[in-house]
């Protein structure tokens, strides 16, 4: 299965704490695997496996595990003995109120908190200070890198898919694709910061042990980014069913609604509900898909348009620069003359 990637808004993003601390950005980048000049490249995305890599060279090279965004550093370590402690509660409720009081005496900017109020349970970030100009677009990614790490160990906690109900970001538009990680609606431009999910799920038991955590702990934070998305969704189960037929170009909305045995309009409206389109979930996918293939320098372009459903190599071309901001080729010698080992004439 074609792994999702991410968009290089969200590697811009997290090299801001390095960048203000004068460290030489593209010298990290060059480690994570990822090509410098791909910064420059408005649409451009990076693999799940790069994205990780860098977020473990800037905590090694900051030795701050949310990378220089915030006004003090969160000592290297924090989230492995925080999920020590954690796999020892019973239940997610009590998992989640004993982690966030762990992270009140370590943040300084912010406070995490677990509201439960009319059947609905809510985790907020509350600022400790007003919006400073200067830390203020730094914090803004801590918070939200901190909320998907909390969910995702919550998650991996119950070993389980906790389903979220909406999303909160304090910016006032969307810069993200982040209603894609959560299947929820994002609300911009609110107070705080947070997630909200049924109550009900806080009385999941946590099945994790310390043995488990140790396996847990090596594969993060890669598996934070992708062990739990929720499968179920039509969304996935749509992007499953094109990988496995990505050659055949004209594969439609309505043959997919008849395999998955949905009738198109149902089949829109709920990909609309995930915050989806059918053209731009099959963009995507030829997109995430065509990247990973120029990874591999066997393949030639025009066996690579061939593979994603294109009749010819210049419309695959002409595709993916739309997609990326980069033509192929181009792309293809940046991205291997970022991986160690490989050198480029």
């Amino acid at each position: 299965m074609t792994q999702h990637t991410v968009a290089v808004q969200q590697v811009r993003l997290i090299v801001q704490g390095a960048r203000h601390r004068g460290l030489a950005v593209p010298a990290l980048l060059q480690r994570a695997g990822i090509p410098p000049a791909l910064l420059d490249a408005p649409l451009a995305r990076v693999s799940q496996a790069q994205y990780a890599l860098l977020i473990r060279v800037l905590r090694r090279t900051l030795r701050d595990e949310l990378w220089g965004l915030c006004s003090r550093p969160l000592p290297v370590g924090s989230f492995g003995r925080c999920a020590a402690m954690l796999v020892r509660c019973a239940t997610l409720e009590e998992a989640l109120r004993l982690g966030l009081r762990h992270y009140h005496g370590l943040l300084a900017d912010f406070v995490p908190r677990l509201v439960v109020q009319g059947g609905v349970a809510r985790l907020q970030l509350m600022r400790r200070a007003p919006r400073d100009p200067v830390l203020g677009p730094r914090l803004d990614y801590a918070q939200k890198a901190f909320l998907l790490f909390a969910f995702g160990l919550a998650c991996w906690l119950v070993a389980r898919r906790v389903p979220v109900l909406s999303v909160d970001y304090t910016e006032p538009a969307p810069r993200s694709d982040s209603s894609r990680v959560y299947q929820a609606p994002i609300r911009h431009d609110q107070a705080h910061v947070g997630l909200c999910f049924d109550a009900r799920w806080l009385e999941l038991p946590v099945v994790q042990n310390p043995q488990s955590l140790r396996e847990f702990l090596a594969g993060a934070p890669a598996n934070l980014l992708i062990k739990y998305r929720d499968a179920a969704s039509v969304s996935e189960r749509i992007r499953r069913l094109l990988h496995r037929r990505l050659d055949a170009g004209d594969l439609s909305l309505e043959a997919v609604g008849e395999a998955l045995a949905i009738a198109p309009p149902t089949l829109r409206r709920r990909l609309r509900e995930e915050g989806h389109g059918f053209q731009a979930l099959k963009d995507a996918l030829r997109r995430d898909a065509a990247i990973a293939h120029l990874a591999r320098p066997e393949l030639t372009l025009p066996e690579i348009a061939e593979r994603l459903g294109f009749s010819e190599a210049s419309t695959f071309h002409r595709a993916f620069k739309k997609w990326t901001g980069v033509a192929p080729g181009e792309y293809r010698l940046t991205r291997m003359g970022a991986v160690p080992g490989i050198e480029v004439a």
